[in-house]
């Protein structure tokens, strides 16, 4: 990783939060980027950070803008307002959502998956991070992941994640460009 996840965290931590009370910081970028395997690095540095995944927000294989506009009102205009957020996550085995679940407000936290620095999310965030790698390297880290699960739809994903990110300009707007192509560690 071209950046030290310490001095990452400290950085962070001096950041204004604009949703509210809590500081939002968005991990972006396609699958098998390492997206939660940072947000899971920064959280352990930053004290009382919470992660929300945003796969628990697309609607399945076909979910990823919507996943991205569902981020904005179900999350972060509540918390811009301090008020809980509620999460409706998708049970992908069943195909439909699960019970909701209240996010209550908090310092930062950390959204970390595709579509989360969205334009529609930015006066929200005190940060964007884009993570990117090869694209060969990220879908070998993402079908080790998750396996046989995401082959069938790899194409599908990155088909959305193209058109998503290029309407988006979401690197480009990013705060922080990470390339992960030569760190082992990045899986996600």
């Amino acid at each position: 990783m071209a950046i030290e996840v310490g001095e990452l965290a400290a950085r962070i931590s001096k950041l204004p939060a604009l949703a509210g009370s809590t500081r939002v910081i968005a991990v972006d970028g396609p699958a098998g980027s390492g997206k939660t395997t940072l947000a899971a690095r920064l959280a352990a540095q930053l004290s009382g950070a919470q992660i929300l995944n945003t796969d628990q927000l697309y609607h399945g294989w076909n979910g990823l803008a919507d996943g991205a506009q569902r981020l904005v009102d179900d999350v972060l205009l509540p918390l811009s307002e301090d008020r809980a957020a509620t999460v409706r996550p998708w049970d992908w085995s069943a195909g439909s959502e699960a019970e909701p679940r209240a996010l209550p407000a908090c310092e930062t936290l950390i959204v970390d998956g595709g579509g989360c620095g969205s334009r529609a999310a930015a006066e929200f965030l005190s940060m964007i991070i884009w993570l990117d790698a090869d694209q060969a390297l990220r879908q070998e880290r993402a079908l080790q992941r998750d396996g046989e699960i995401f082959s069938p739809y790899w194409q599908i994903w990155a088909a959305q994640e193209r058109e998503l990110f290029g309407r988006e300009q979401t690197r480009e707007r990013a705060d922080l460009v990470i390339l992960t192509d030569d760190d082992p560690a990045q899986s996600s």
